[in-house]
């Protein structure tokens, strides 16, 4: 599918690189629209299809900025909501023809809902051999549990990543964030862009997928290393590294600061500037093992020298010496910050009720430039009618619809704010 670059796809001159590219976003909470706002933000253009009996379920989900969910907000920039009531026989048949017209079909549900809703993964290659289907699960689609519904703290749980999360053993933690949810996405966008660039070599589309288990499995790096090659059930270290030292929180004369060591000369310098160059040559701290060994020694030696000085004299003179370190922000801290203002990353939109919304823009950047969030979040229904016509549906028939309940379409347009 391929057309003339539209102007929110074109970026410092040049079409985005998924220009034309049209994905049907089945997804809903995080996960899969997680990957679908990646992908709009690359230029594909997202057509959001939710139910008429309430849309994407994260609308419900609060934070709230009134009657806006600042949690639906957060994962779909750039993407037109369609709202189809898919218990109806003309409801499947507009999600099928959307199906048709799409290059790519996104999805989250458990393994054979997709089947259950008119779109049979086999019916859809026959139909158009070309077409992508990506899917993300919560256990995979094989297995004991396949069928049961997974949600990211599960998959936390089950993977070992909140085993090595926390202050000790006993006490394990989730990560503050739905961390697994985000990876999943990042994943399937992957896989989804790997797809298409392979579609265009072999003509073929491709199924792609991944779980929530799958991805948090993954992101074991070296912990699940160290079990499956030595046994070693790793525990969780607190906010200290878990095989590198000194790397962690040390506390400074009025706030806690982090302190990276990954290399010797950088542990040389670091005891140098801190007024203790005997370190570097003490016996117990002559190799990164025998650092990592003698942690809690160590911190102590560094910690009563750093306690000399506030925690922004020790940032300026670590980061000249270019020792990785850096606070411990909040949120409000971390966007105050002059670097990440520097970088840009909050842009401003106006949503279809005029209302503005200050949002995070993706974290690519194409040609030195950031990538732009090209359309707000979307009202439930907000693009049914545009989406529904350019489709070919005569405008009485498309009123039709609406008279009969079979879509939902809501007033008002989108505007970027520049």
């Amino acid at each position: 599918m391929n057309h003339t670059p539209r102007p929110d796809s074109v970026h410092a001159g040049k079409a985005l690189p998924l220009d034309g590219i049209r994905i049907l976003d089945l997804s809903r909470a995080l996960a899969g629209p997680w990957a679908t706002a990646l992908l709009g933000d690359l230029g594909a253009e997202i057509i959001k299809v939710e139910s008429s009996r309430g849309g994407d379920s994260s609308r419900s989900w609060p934070p709230f900025e009134g009657e806006h969910s600042l949690y639906f907000d957060s994962a779909n920039r750039s993407k037109q909501s369609v709202a189809v009531d898919l218990y109806t026989d003309e409801g499947r048949t507009i999600l099928w023809d959307l199906a048709m017209s799409s290059d790519v079909v996104v999805e989250n549900f458990r393994p054979g809902v997709l089947s259950s809703m008119g779109l049979d993964p086999d019916a859809l290659r026959q139909a158009k051999p070309v077409i992508i289907i990506a899917s993300v699960s919560g256990f995979g689609a094989t297995g004991p549990l396949s069928q049961s519904a997974g949600l990211d703290q599960v998959a936390q749980g089950m993977s070992g990543l909140m085993s090595v999360t926390g202050e000790d053993a006993e006490h394990p933690l989730r990560v503050g964030v739905p961390i697994i949810d985000m990876v999943s996405g990042i994943y399937l966008a992957l896989g989804v862009a790997a797809a298409l660039c392979g579609r265009e070599r072999s003509c073929g589309g491709r199924e792609v997928s991944t779980s929530l288990l799958e991805s948090a499995l993954s992101l074991s790096a070296f912990q699940g290393q160290a079990y499956l090659s030595a046994g070693t059930v790793p525990e969780p270290q607190g906010n200290s590294h878990p095989v590198l030292a000194p790397y962690g929180v040390f506390q400074t004369a009025d706030l806690p600061i982090i302190v990276a060591v990954g290399t010797e000369r950088q542990w040389e310098q670091l005891c140098s500037l801190v007024g203790a160059p005997e370190l570097a040559s003490d016996p117990a701290y002559c190799t990164g093992a025998l650092r990592s060994q003698n942690r809690s020694s160590l911190s102590a030696a560094l910690e009563e020298k750093l306690r000399a000085q506030p925690g922004n004299h020790w940032l300026a003179v670590l980061r000249e010496a270019s020792i990785p370190t850096g606070p411990i922000y909040t949120y409000a801290q971390a966007f105050a910050d002059e670097q990440v203002k520097h970088l840009a990353m909050v842009t401003s939109v106006r949503r279809a009720d005029g209302s503005h919304l200050p949002l995070l823009r993706g974290p690519l950047s194409l040609d030195r430039s950031p990538l732009a969030v090209r359309k707000a979040p979307p009202a439930l229904g907000e693009h049914t009618r545009d989406v529904l016509e350019e489709l070919g549906l005569p405008p009485r028939r498309v009123t039709a619809l609406i008279d009969a309940g079979v879509i939902l379409t809501a007033d008002g347009r989108e505007q970027a704010v520049a």
